[in-house]
């Protein structure tokens, strides 16, 4: 056995402690260790069905519902405005989003490998350098789907690549501390989705309103991105990502998130009533009393009921945004 033999070795040695340790059933370890030999494997691979489930569309609602309400926040006519909108949405999702999630698959195939061994590279569906090739494909056609919209899109979407790369890459990999990795994705699928909205219709600054609830609807985003992390537990302690739920404890964290998410609301309406739109600061308000008592059942079972509060729970969060949108038109 030569030297790197043995130091792979003994890499899968203690990897496998660990999965052991951390309670992972044998067939599931199987699978992940046929996964991480995948995940660096030399060749070019590519399987057309598999291509769709590396751009993960599940991903792609919120900053294609950011986008729009951006775009209502402006209060112009939206049928005067469809093809505007209809491009802004596919920049959003399908383009921008999409290129995000496959950028980051790329960085993060061995902390997949052990978290998802199902995804596309570490499947071995999908060979690392193809997946560079489908990155940069998706790349192109948000710039010049941006630039159809208005050139000062396209250099905000270049802005949203450079974000993707700090998130998931080197040097920075924000991802690798929950605290800015979190703020990043926020930023970013929120905050910059919802003001790109508001500019592609009225190509000028947007209100002091809409620039606020951007800001604010992205922060409490890091919430959303908590518990998200619930999913990865196993691989970030193995693999070192400090996400919050590794810092604080699962417990901890959904009440991090729980709390972030309920101030970003908070915030929201008090704009609203700032602004004496009563009717959309009830509406806000009666959405946030009913995340409360979901929230208390995710804190009360964390690991169990993380994916369900993010399903139900956070599609209260998301309505308000559009509620809050309406709430400040001119």
């Amino acid at each position: 056995m030569d030297g790197r033999n043995a130091v792979n070795s003994g890499v899968k040695q203690s990897l496998g402690s660990q999965l052991l340790s951390s309670g992972v059933s044998p067939a599931r370890r199987k699978a992940i260790q046929q996964a991480i030999e995948n995940v660096n494997k030399p060749g070019f691979r590519i399987e057309p069905s598999a291509i769709l489930p590396l751009m993960k569309p599940v991903t792609w609602f919120p900053p294609m519902w950011a986008f729009a309400c951006g775009v209502v926040s402006t209060g112009e006519d939206i049928s005067s405005n469809w093809s505007i909108l209809l491009r802004g949405v596919i920049l959003a999702g399908p383009l921008m989003c999409a290129m995000s999630q496959t950028m980051n698959d790329y960085f993060d195939r061995e902390v997949d490998a052990i978290n998802e061994p199902d995804r596309p590279i570490p499947a071995g569906k999908i060979s690392k350098q193809a997946s560079w090739i489908i990155t940069f494909g998706l790349i192109v056609t948000g710039f010049l789907v941006a630039w159809s919209i208005h050139p000062y899109v396209m250099a905000i979407a270049f802005v949203g690549v450079l974000m993707s790369h700090a998130y998931s890459g080197p040097p920075v990999r924000a991802k690798r501390n929950g605290w800015f990795g979190n703020l990043i994705v926020g930023l970013a699928y929120e905050g910059v989705a919802w003001l790109t909205g508001s500019f592609s219709i009225t190509q000028g600054i947007p209100s002091t309103e809409s620039i606020a609830l951007a800001v604010i609807f992205s922060l409490g985003a890091h919430g959303i991105m908590t518990l998200n992390d619930f999913k990865s537990v196993v691989g970030d302690n193995i693999r070192k990502v400090a996400s919050i739920p590794v810092q604080l404890g699962e417990k901890k964290a959904a009440v991090l998130a729980s709390v972030v998410m309920d101030i970003a609301q908070i915030a929201a309406i008090s704009i609203l009533v700032a602004k004496s739109s009563y009717l959309t600061a009830s509406i806000a308000v009666l959405l946030l009393a009913l995340q409360l008592p979901m929230q208390k059942i995710l804190i009360d079972k964390p690991k169990e009921k993380a994916v369900w509060y993010n399903a139900f729970g956070t599609l209260l969060y998301v309505l308000s945004m559009m509620v809050c949108a309406v709430g400040i038109r001119p």
